[in-house]
């Protein structure tokens, strides 16, 4: 059982954009909710591992960005110097791993690409390409 941390199935925790790192573990000592799949996070692969954190992350992203909202423009979540930070780390985590990611590589730089453009179109005043968060790693992005 290693540290004791398990991960808690996706189905379990729903949406991702709303689970909380809380319904995502769970209590060794806690009983095991019924259909819930507990798993010892030794057990995990990697790429699963680093792909439901990119998925955290991105959609983490989207909500600080107000895209959850149908007018993102008046979400009182946004907060774009949050979504600048999760979006500078989504990149470095999908720029850094992508070589072990197979075929989840694409659609993840595919979600990445489609928040920095979204940054970008919410920011008051954009930065040219090459300069929004994450491009460091990715390099510029262009609709």
């Amino acid at each position: 059982m290693g540290v004791g941390l398990h991960l808690l199935s996706l189905a379990y925790a729903g949406t991702v954009a709303h689970a909380s790192l809380a319904a995502m573990t769970e209590d060794p000592n806690t009983p095991d909710l019924p259909g819930s799949a507990v798993r010892d996070l030794a057990d995990i692969p990697a790429v699963e591992v680093i792909s439901r954190s990119a998925v955290m992350l991105m959609s983490a992203a989207a909500e600080k960005l107000g895209l959850s909202e149908s007018d993102p423009d008046n979400s009182p979540r946004r907060d774009l110097d949050e979504a600048r930070r999760l979006i500078t780390a989504l990149a470095g985590l999908v720029t850094a791993s992508a070589e072990y990611l197979g075929p989840h590589a694409g659609p993840l730089r595919d979600g990445l690409k489609t928040l920095q453009l979204a940054f970008r179109e919410a920011s008051a005043q954009p930065e040219e390409p090459g300069h929004g968060p994450g491009e460091k790693y990715t390099g510029p992005v262009w609709s």
